[in-house]
């Protein structure tokens, strides 16, 4: 924080004297003020605080979990103790954002599935820091357990989940953001305080400098995704079938985009999964419709409340999610699926936390 800080002083009291002089830092707050005051707001506060329990002092991420899981009778417990129990993966990622080791591993006890992670993402990835994202990825160590016998649950507890899971690399989902704007139109991608959630994708209002793979940094370093990760989809080399791609925090699977027609009937063609959400025909009362801080129009899409649930419309229940048959599991099991449209990863859990 200090550093953009400083930057700002720097640029506002000495360029102004010294235009002949080359500025050390180059580039990214050069363009103009404004956009270093965007990226000096940014860069002291996350897209959300996760599910985890963060440190950025230690860049730790512990098994505390802030979202909200299912409640009410147990519809069924399925068991997944037999699939993915001793995944992992090591190796360097030269790309020129990253530059680092990555390293994940899953192991299986009695009950328990856990994850021993960085976070470093082992694909390609976009540009950072860039013009509307500030941070450098950094390690950040993961230390997760889930459920091996996850139970589905008749109701949902709140309607939403920072931090909804995990994919097999160790990278997490975190599919909103801090983003808010207030009534009246003034809007802050890092620290807002108003009542409107800004969403990261479907929409051209804002930008929080995501990159190919629906992703962007946290201030601590870490990479997260939004939605579907393009480039570790793409590794993982299973085309259009359904693959599984993370491990949800109570536990069920999280498949990606793909999906049988049919839920129950591994026979029926591949389709792409459609959420049963939609954006509303007009906006809640007290929407504000103007961008305070620079006039431009917000767009229905830009708030998480400018989506509605529509059962049925879909695929997919309010979570995301459905029961059906998959590859690793041929007698059926509740899984979510990360879509191309919203909600994109879960904002809601249908088992237990």
């Amino acid at each position: 924080m200090s550093f953009f800080l400083t930057q700002f002083l720097f640029y506002k009291f000495y360029l102004k004297k010294k235009k002949s002089i080359i500025y050390k830092f180059k580039p990214l707050f050069l363009n103009s003020l404004k956009i270093l005051i965007t990226m000096f707001l940014f860069a002291i506060s996350a897209c959300g605080s996760g599910s985890g329990s963060y440190s950025n002092s230690t860049n730790n991420v512990s098994d505390t979990n802030n979202g909200n899981g299912g409640s009410g009778t147990i519809l069924a417990t399925y068991n997944t103790s037999n699939i993915m129990c001793n995944l992992n993966g090591s190796g360097t990622n030269a790309d020129e954002s990253v530059n680092a080791e990555y390293d994940y591993t899953w192991t299986c006890s009695s009950s328990n599935r856990n994850l021993s992670a960085n976070g470093i993402p082992n694909h390609e990835i976009g540009t950072f820091p860039n013009a509307h994202n500030p941070n450098t990825v950094a390690v950040v160590n993961i230390n997760k357990s889930f459920n091996l016998t996850p139970q589905l649950l008749s109701n949902i507890s709140g309607s939403s989940s920072q931090e909804p899971g995990i994919a097999l690399n160790g990278v997490t989902f975190e599919p909103g953001t801090a983003g808010r704007c207030d009534d009246s139109g003034s809007c802050n991608l890092g620290m807002g305080t108003g009542n409107w959630n800004i969403e990261a994708l479907g929409q051209t209002t804002f930008n929080f400098g995501d990159d190919m793979n629906n992703a962007h940094v946290q201030p601590n370093g870490q990479y997260h995704y939004h939605g579907v990760p393009e480039r570790y989809v793409t590794q993982l080399g299973k085309g259009e079938s359904m693959t599984l791609i993370g491990w949800a925090a109570d536990g069920f699977p999280i498949y990606v985009r793909y999906g049988y027609a049919i839920a129950d009937d591994s026979s029926s063609a591949i389709k792409i999964l459609k959420s049963s959400w939609k954006v509303k025909s007009t906006g809640d009362a007290g929407r504000p419709s103007t961008n305070a801080n620079n006039g431009n129009a917000i767009t229905l899409g830009s708030f998480t409340q400018d989506y509605e649930y529509t059962e049925g419309l879909g695929d997919l229940d309010r979570c995301n999610g459905r029961t059906g048959v998959t590859p690793e599991f041929p007698s059926g099991i509740y899984y979510y699926v990360v879509t191309d449209d919203f909600p994109y990863a879960s904002r809601c859990l249908r088992g237990s936390l």
